[in-house]
């Protein structure tokens, strides 16, 4: 019995093995080390490459939002953010080697504020561009939008965080 449970188990890892959706790109060590390095994609999503989130591609998150920051002062809720914010909405925004903004996708978007994505997007590609990312290149950083009823907003990367009440 416990041999036919040992064949049963190694024909689903040599299945599972060779399932294409449980590959990686570029197995290899070169790829490994690729991934490692600033701006280096590490994540698909339906056809794109998300970069890694490295302390350098953070540091330039920063540099972005305080871009947006000075492109919209009036859109900047001031102070806490009240504690059930409108929306949160969590952007991926690709910008080229000299910070043009080249897309905004979403990987978390409201359900009950479907018009705040799409102001969003807008916003940051009438920002562009962003500041020139330098060493780091052409790559995609992430930010969460915190939303808030009146149209004004904080980044996460910036917030001057939440009030209890």
């Amino acid at each position: 019995m416990t041999r036919i449970l040992a064949l049963a188990l190694l024909a689903a890892a040599i299945g599972l093995a060779g399932c294409s959706a449980l590959q990686q790109e570029g197995k290899g060590e070169a790829a490994k080390e690729a991934a490692a390095e600033p701006g280096a994609p590490v994540q698909e999503t339906i056809g794109r490459t998300i970069t890694a989130q490295t302390p350098a591609v953070r540091a330039y998150r920063k540099l972005g939002a305080q871009h947006i920051y000075k492109t919209y002062p009036k859109r900047i809720y001031k102070g806490k953010i009240p504690p059930l914010v409108y929306a949160v909405v969590v952007t991926e925004t690709d910008v080229d080697a000299t910070g043009k903004v080249t897309g905004v996708h979403f990987s978390r978007t409201p359900s009950h504020a479907p018009e705040v994505p799409p102001m969003i997007a807008e916003l940051i590609k009438d920002a562009s561009p962003l500041p020139n990312p330098g060493k780091i290149g052409g790559h995609t950083y992430v930010d969460t939008w915190l939303w808030d009823r009146s149209g004004q907003f904080q980044l996460d990367t910036l917030t001057q965080g939440q009030r209890s009440r």
